[in-house]
This record gives structure tokens, C-alpha cells and sequence, in this order.
């Protein structure tokens, strides 16, 4: 194996490394049971990357997104009461729950933002409010960014926060 080869194999332990020491943090949180929060969650429809061009602009790549809303509780339902998806600017484009919808224990609601659909921008985002009639233990409200054309893979994660209110 030659020097790009090892170069590779390291570069690759590491970014598996880094990669998995943040899941296993992620992993360990314990989060107080609730009746209910708002959460944001960051969405990108694309992602700059590269130099800026003679325009002035980075070039972009476009990203589809899947929102997964997952109930962690085991005994409990909860409500998904909205799920409001919003541009860079912070403007409203639309509301992705538009009647309140019933996760039972460990089930998932699934949520897409097709590849073809830039209009949120690379700050897009979804406020997400659920509640639930008895404290449960929150919902872990992730997406899935992904672009597989052109034989490359752009495939990431992002996770929810919970906002003040």
C-alpha cells in the first residue's frame, strides 16, 4: 500500500473516530421527561462548499432532507401538534402537520424535503411543537441530508434543540 493509500485508511479512522465519539455522547444524555416542548430543528436544501467563482459564489449541491420525529417513550403517546418548515430569511413555507398527528411508544413520524425543493435555503428549519397528556421522555427529532448523484454521497445529520418559551 502506498503513501495515498495509508493517508486514505488514516484519514478515514479518523473522521470515524471523531464521528463516533459525538454519537456516544449524544447517546448518553438523559433528557427529563415532559409534557411537551417546541424544538428547532436546522435543515439544509443545500450545502456551499468549494471556492468562491469568478460570480463571487461557492458552488452549491442540493440535499434532500427526511425529519424523523421518534417517540423514546415505551409506554406513552405523544402529539405532534405542528411542524412548521421555514426558509433562511425566517420565512413561513409551509406547515408540514397541518392536523395534530399521534405517535405511539417507539413509533416514528416521518416528515420529507424533496431534493428538488431549494426554497428553504442552506438555514432552512422546522419548529416542531409536540405535547403529551402525561410527562413523557422527549422525542429525539433528527433529519437525514443526503445527495447520492453523480456517483458522490453527501450524507449528514442534524439534531434538534429545544427552545425556551
Amino acid at each position: 500500500m502506498g503513501w495515498q493509500g495509508v493517508t486514505r485508511n488514516l484519514l478515514c479512522g479518523v473522521v470515524m473516530a471523531v464521528c463516533t465519539s459525538g454519537f456516544v455522547a449524544h447517546a448518553q444524555e438523559v433528557r427529563a421527561p415532559s409534557k411537551g416542548q417546541t424544538l428547532y430543528l436546522p435543515i439544509y436544501s443545500h450545502m456551499l462548499y468549494g471556492n468562491l467563482g469568478k460570480s463571487g459564489k461557492a458552488s452549491y449541491v442540493l440535499l434532500s432532507a427526511l425529519v424523523s420525529i421518534r417517540n423514546t417513550d415505551a409506554k406513552r403517546p405523544l402529539r405532534v401538534l405542528s411542524a412548521r418548515y421555514f426558509d433562511t430569511n425566517g420565512k413561513l413555507l409551509a406547515e408540514r402537520v397541518p392536523t395534530p398527528m399521534l405517535i405511539p411508544p417507539f413509533g416514528t413520524m416521518e416528515l420529507f424535503v424533496e431534493l428538488n425543493d431549494a426554497s428553504g435555503g442552506s438555514g432552512a428549519n422546522f419548529i416542531i411543537k409536540w405535547d403529551a397528556e402525561q410527562p413523557v421522555s422527549p422525542p429525539l427529532v433528527e433529519s437525514l441530508h443526503a445527495n447520492m448523484d453523480g456517483g458522490k454521497a453527501v450524507i449528514f445529520m442534524t439534531q434538534s434543540v429545544p427552545l425556551a418559551e
